[in-house]
This record gives structure tokens, sequence and C-alpha cells, in this order.
């Protein structure tokens, strides 16, 4: 029914369902690549090889929640997605394989939530295994943020950052344990490992929550895998892949790789892989 002539018509009204974002952070958060050169890491977290930053994090969380609900990362690492989660006012929830980093997390943790008081939010973090995620008793989250290693890379002799960590008396690989997928020498083997922690995840994620995983593709005995490209197929058999943002990093040095006898390029640039959890039809 049409309202009466002359009178104003009323503007709907649109609620935002899945964030706490205006519409101008919003539209912000859409482009498909982002330019992130974070400040040097404190040095409580220089023994991890492969943090990424939590202003990341932030960006990532504050788009795909709302404050009060809850974050997990599988492999937290020294707790980038953790802590970004409680400083943004989340629920914080995660598993780490490595004690020492667990430690280090740990720690972060409780002294951000000293920082915040009473308004810290909950948050937990176990030492474990993320392939017996379904095993820990851990409750249904509302979004997953994180970033499994980039296979076996690390060992690689030659891998950027090696050479300075070595200097500095810094690990120059996650750990020697068994367990810890870094150490996968197959890459098939490692490509299908990882997508079995994230059937897990699915598992724990509530209908319709979304899942980010930050990833990049690898060079290895003169050949590219394509890990981001691989690990979304995988995921893709639960998850729906919704869409990438490209991280790029644009004040890393250059390096004269294969300089006048093959093309090499300097891989400056990560996949933030975006998938969702779809709501079963009824």
């Amino acid at each position: 029914m049409s309202p009466p002539r002359g009178e104003a018509v009323p503007r709907r009204q649109f609620v935002n369902r899945l964030n706490d974002l205006s519409p101008r952070e919003w539209i912000k958060f859409q482009k498909s690549w982002f330019v992130l050169n974070p400040p040097r890491r404190d040095a409580g977290v220089l023994t991890h090889p492969g943090k990424f930053p939590e202003a990341l994090a932030e960006q990532f969380i504050t788009f795909f929640t709302k404050r009060g609900q809850r974050v997990l990362d599988p492999m937290a690492g020294t707790g980038s997605t953790l802590f970004a989660a409680l400083a943004t006012g989340r629920e914080a929830v995660g598993v780490e394989l490595n004690p020492a980093f667990a430690a280090i997390a740990q720690e972060r943790l409780a002294r951000l939530a000293a920082e915040l008081g009473e308004s810290s939010p909950p948050w937990r973090l176990l030492c474990a295994d993320a392939r017996a995620l379904l095993d820990l008793d851990l409750p249904q989250a509302d979004y997953c943020l994180t970033s499994p290693p980039y296979w076996d890379m690390l060992r690689r002799k030659g891998f950027e950052g090696q050479r300075e960590r070595r200097a500095r008396g810094l690990p120059l690989a996650y750990s020697d344990d068994a367990a810890d997928l870094g150490n996968i020498a197959d890459y098939d083997r490692f490509v299908q490992e990882v997508g079995a922690i994230f059937d897990q995840v699915h598992a724990l994620l509530r209908p319709g929550a979304y899942l980010t995983v930050v990833v990049k593709n690898v060079k290895k005995g003169n050949r590219m895998y394509p890990l981001a490209w691989d690990l979304a197929r995988r995921l893709g058999e639960r998850f729906t892949l919704k869409d990438e943002r490209i991280w790029l990093q644009d004040d890393q040095r250059l390096a004269p790789y294969g300089m006048f006898h093959a093309w090499v390029s300097n891989t400056h640039h990560h996949y933030c892989l975006n998938f969702r959890k779809e709501r079963e039809r009824v």
C-alpha cells in the first residue's frame, strides 16, 4: 500500500548482521588487496619464525565478527589472533602445539587481560595438537582466523631471513617435533593433514560463520607449489570459498634471484582466503 500523496516515504532501515562497522569502514575492507607493513616485532615473540601481525588480525576480526563473539585459532603460535580478538572485545579460543610458543601467548594474553581489567573478554589457550581439535571440548566459535605453516619452507636451505635469524641465535624452524606440520616433507601429505584440521574447524564453527586462512604459494626445488590454491581446493570440500584478499608487503628488500639466468620472482604477498560454513537448507 502506497503512502498518501505528499507524505515522505520512510527510508528502509538496514541492519548490520555481520559486524559493528560503519558503511564507510565496510566498503574500505571490500578492496581485494591491501598494503600492510607492520612495525618490528617485540622481542618476546621473535622466537616464532612465522608470526603474522596483530594489525592484520584486527582488520579481519572486526569485519567478520561483532563485539562479544568468539574467535578461534587452531594454530595459535604466539597468539596474534587471540591477542587481536581480546583487544577488540571478542572472546578468544586457541590451540598451539609448541609449549614454548603457547607459554609466550599465555603470558601476552594474561598481561592484556590484566590491562583491560573487568572489561576483558574470556579467553582460553590449550597446548595441544590441532589434529585433535574435536577431542578438546572446545566451544562453538563465530569465526576462525589462522595461518598454517607454509609447508616445510622454514627448513629450506637459504630461506629468506635464515641468515639473520641464525646470527641472532633465533630458531630457524617451528620445532623438531614429529607432530609439527612444518616438518612434513611430502607436499601432498601436508595439504591433506592441514585439510583434516580444517574439517574439524568446520564442525566447531556455527552455521553461517566465516573462516580466514592466511597462506602463500611457495617455491622449492626450482618449481612453485600452489599451496594457497591447493588448500583452497581442499577446504572447498567442506566450506564455500567466498573470496580472497591479497596482503601486499611493499617494504621488503628485493633480491637478485636468478639474475641474468632464470625467472625467479620476489614473492612479497600472501593470500587471505575467506571461506564460509554455509547454513543447512531446510
